[in-house]
């Protein structure tokens, strides 16, 4: 005999087991829909960053042979140039070391004259 109304706690338990679980698989099937969107999403970014990348890389390349190709030839530059020797800056020390008193008249014109020599 079949009891009518409303129905019992076993059914109520596995209905409610039932709607649970369907609403567990539609999030599950849903947040994987998401993820898997959002990394085809990242992969299409990556490869047009590549793609520009490498658009740059071979224009930058171009350029540059054009540019070695439209420059004439620079001569080689001397190895180790001398120093310029800069006589002004060591009279301008000489006469700081005088004023400061670490060098007395004697030595800075000995070293003067050493310089100017």
């Amino acid at each position: 005999m079949r009891r009518m109304g409303r129905p019992g706690l076993l059914g109520l338990a596995a209905r409610t087991a039932v709607v649970a679980g369907t609403a567990s698989a539609v999030s599950g099937a849903m947040s994987g829909r998401q993820q898997r969107r959002a990394q085809d999403q990242y992969e299409q970014d990556q490869y047009r960053a590549a793609q520009q990348q490498a658009q740059i890389d071979t224009a930058a390349q171009a350029a540059a042979a054009h540019a070695a190709a439209q420059a004439p030839a620079a001569p080689a530059p001397a190895s180790n140039p001398a120093p310029a020797f800069d006589l002004v800056g060591e009279l301008q020390k000489l006469a700081a070391l005088k004023d400061a008193g670490v060098l007395s008249d004697a030595e800075s014109q000995a070293a003067k004259a050493k310089l100017l020599a």
